[in-house]
């Protein structure tokens, strides 16, 4: 796709849906309690507020929140990487994922988890994403969970260059404007495409006046339902 009729897709878009914003994700800490206890992890279940409505003790986790336990992080301290590992789980999972408990609980039993955790880490914020991805292999997590995680750690000082989410609710929405990362990206070789994903999607927001974080969130809203474009 020319990347001017993309753009202009995204600014239709941008029109009708530029006053929405992404909002925090309810979560229920008793449906995560037994998958963590094993792990030491259970305080994460702290994160956030309470909520009003749904189920007693149901909590709300935002990006804020996330960024937060960011900036605790040592990455030296295997149990930090784990509580940020563990609260991206939690928010990308909220109360509709039914299996990320047990995909999480999957995770942190991984033997490989602080080596995947710590290398993946560093290799974002040195800005190497296509390293990244070919390095995250821990069992029970997918791309759309693991470019959360990217997402999460990487608090380099450009927002222009940061990481970004490649959901699957994404992909609905760009493949229904035309666009294919690996036609983008010149491969079918996955970390380059997502490399070539987050390169883009920064081209775009900056040409429709929006962060690349919300242009992402908006995509994952509309879930391939892109109509007003």
């Amino acid at each position: 796709m020319v990347r001017g009729n993309m753009v202009e897709q995204l600014q239709k878009l941008v029109a009708r849906y530029g006053d929405r914003e992404q909002k925090p994700v309810r979560f229920r800490p008793e449906t995560w309690r037994r998958w963590l206890e094993p792990y030491g992890a259970t305080h994460v279940l702290d994160a956030g507020v309470g909520c009003t409505g749904g189920a007693s003790g149901d909590r709300l986790i935002g990006r804020g929140d996330l960024a937060r336990l960011r900036d605790r992080v040592d990455g030296d301290d295997p149990d930090s990487l784990r509580d940020l590992f563990v609260a991206v789980m939690i928010w990308g999972s909220g109360t509709t994922n039914g299996r990320g408990p047990r995909y999480t609980g999957a995770a942190l039993s991984d033997p490989d988890r602080t080596t995947v955790l710590r290398a993946t880490r560093e290799a974002v914020r040195e800005g190497d994403l296509s390293g990244a991805y070919q390095r995250f292999v821990l069992k029970g997590v997918g791309r759309s969970f693991f470019t959360k995680w990217f997402a999460a750690v990487d608090d380099r000082e450009a927002p222009s260059e940061r990481a970004l989410i490649l959901d699957d609710r994404v992909f609905r929405s760009l493949n229904a404007l035309g666009w294919t990362s690996w036609q983008a990206a010149g491969t079918r070789h996955w970390p380059t495409r997502y490399a070539a994903y987050v390169s883009t999607m920064h081209d775009w927001a900056s040409a429709t006046g929006v962060t690349a974080d919300w242009l992402e969130w908006l995509l994952f809203h509309l879930n391939g339902d892109v109509d007003a474009a």
